[in-house]
C-alpha cells in the first residue's frame, strides 16, 4: 500500500521471472512526502489509471518496454480501447523492490551492486522544461547544492524561466525523504554502469518531449514531470509506476497550475505546510514523527475543482468522455483562479 495506490500482488517473483501485480488507484493524494491527506478527490483513481493506461500504451506503440499490461474491468485485463467504463486497477509486471537499509544515519545501497534484473531501479528521474516558482531547483541554488552551469545556464535563473533544452535530473527513490543525487552518486548506489545511465537519460528526454507534445495538444504546458525505471528479468530498461499524469507532472494553463499543484499553493498559505518545513530542517529522517501540526482539510470548492480537473484532463488527453457531465477543462481552471484569488 501506497499513499495513493495500493499493489495487489497476483503472482510472486521467482529468481528467473518477474511477478504479476496490479495497481488499484485510489482517490487519496499526497503532497510534501506527507503521506495519504485528509480528503480523497473524487474520480481521482480512475483518471489516473485510465491516463496512465493511454500514456503507456503510446509508448509501447513506440517500441518502449513497459510494466503496463492492461487496465482491469469486471476482472479482465484489457487493452484501453476494449474498456467501456471508467476503471482504477492496472496489471502491471510485477518488480523487486529492494529497500536500502539505514546503517549509522546513512542507506546502504551495497545490494543493487551486481544485481542482474527484476528490479526496480532505486531512483526518480526528473524532466525540468521550465523552472517554475517554487520549484526545488532555487532553493538547491541557495544551498549550493545546484549551479547554474548544471542547467546549461550562464546565469541564475529567474521563476518561470524555460529552460532551452530539458534538464534531466534525478533523486532517490526509496529512501524517507527524496534528495536530489549528482549523476556520479546515482549511478553508484543504483549499480547501473554508463551506458546504462546514457540510455536513462535518452530515454527520460524521448518521454518527457511525447508527454509535451500530447498535453500541448489541449492547450496545456509541461513544466516538469518524474518517471521511475526498472530492468526486467534479462535486464532490460523499461518504464515502471505510471507516467503522463497529473500527478507526476506538473502542468499549467496560462501560467496556472494543472494538477495537484493547486492543492500545494494552497496549503503552502498554511500553518501546517510551516511546520512541515521546520520538522524536516530539524531531522530529515524523522520530520514527520516529530512535525507538530497536521493538514486539515482542503475547502469544499477547491476539492471539486480539482476533481473535475483530473476528469477533464483525461477525457480531452484520451478523447472520449469517460466522466460525464464534467465542464470543459478551461472552465474549471476558471472557477480555481476564483477560489485561490490568483
Amino acid at each position: 500500500m501506497g499513499s495513493v495506490k495500493d499493489l495487489q500482488i497476483i503472482k510472486n517473483l521467482t529468481e528467473n521471472s518477474s511477478g504479476l501485480a496490479r495497481f488499484i488507484f485510489s482517490d487519496r493524494y499526497s503532497v510534501f512526502d506527507w503521506g495519504e491527506m485528509p480528503d480523497h478527490i473524487y474520480n481521482k483513481g480512475c483518471a489516473i489509471a485510465i491516463l496512465g493506461g493511454y500514456f503507456f500504451e503510446k509508448l509501447e506503440e513506440r517500441g518502449i518496454l513497459t510494466q503496463y499490461i492492461g487496465l482491469v474491468e469486471d476482472g479482465e485485463v484489457k487493452k484501453l480501447s476494449y474498456i467501456k467504463n471508467p476503471v482504477n486497477t492496472m496489471e502491471i509486471t510485477l518488480l523487486n523492490v529492494i529497500k536500502p537499509q539505514v546503517k549509522e544515519t546513512k542507506y546502504d545501497y551495497s545490494e543493487y551492486q551486481g544485481k542482474k534484473g527484476g528490479f526496480l531501479i532505486p531512483l526518480e528521474i526528473i524532466y525540468r522544461n521550465f523552472l517554475p516558482e517554487g520549484s526545488s531547483v532555487f532553493k538547491r541554488f541557495k544551498k549550493g547544492d545546484l549551479m547554474p552551469e548544471d542547467l546549461g545556464l550562464a546565469d541564475l535563473p529567474t521563476p518561470g524561466q524555460k529552460l532551452d533544452k530539458p534538464f534531466i535530473d534525478v533523486s532517490t527513490k526509496l529512501e524517507i525523504t527524496d534528495r536530489y543525487l549528482s549523476w556520479n552518486e546515482a549511478k553508484h548506489i543504483s549499480g547501473l554502469n554508463d551506458k546504462e545511465i546514457s540510455n536513462l537519460k535518452k530515454l527520460a528526454i524521448n518521454i518527457n518531449t511525447f508527454i509535451t507534445n500530447e498535453f500541448s495538444k489541449i492547450g496545456l504546458i509541461n513544466e516538469d514531470g518524474k518517471m521511475e525505471f526498472g530492468f526486467d528479468a534479462k535486464r532490460n530498461l523499461m518504464v515502471i509506476d505510471v507516467l503522463g499524469t497529473l500527478d507526476e507532472c506538473r502542468l499549467t494553463y496560462n501560467g496556472l497550475p494543472v494538477s495537484k499543484e493547486i492543492a500545494r499553493i494552497y496549503y503552502r498559505h498554511t500553518r501546517w505546510y510551516q511546520a512541515v518545513e521546520e520538522a524536516k530542517k530539524a531531522d530529515r529522517h524523522r520530520w514527520k514523527e516529530i512535525c507538530k501540526l497536521s493538514p486539515q482539510s482542503l475547502p469544499e470548492k477547491l476539492k471539486k475543482a480539482i476533481s473535475q480537473i483530473y476528469c477533464s484532463c483525461t477525457n480531452e488527453i484520451t478523447q472520449k468522455k469517460w466522466f460525464k457531465d464534467i465542464p470543459p477543462l478551461k472552465e474549471v481552471l476558471k472557477e480555481v483562479k476564483e477560489v485561490l484569488k490568483l
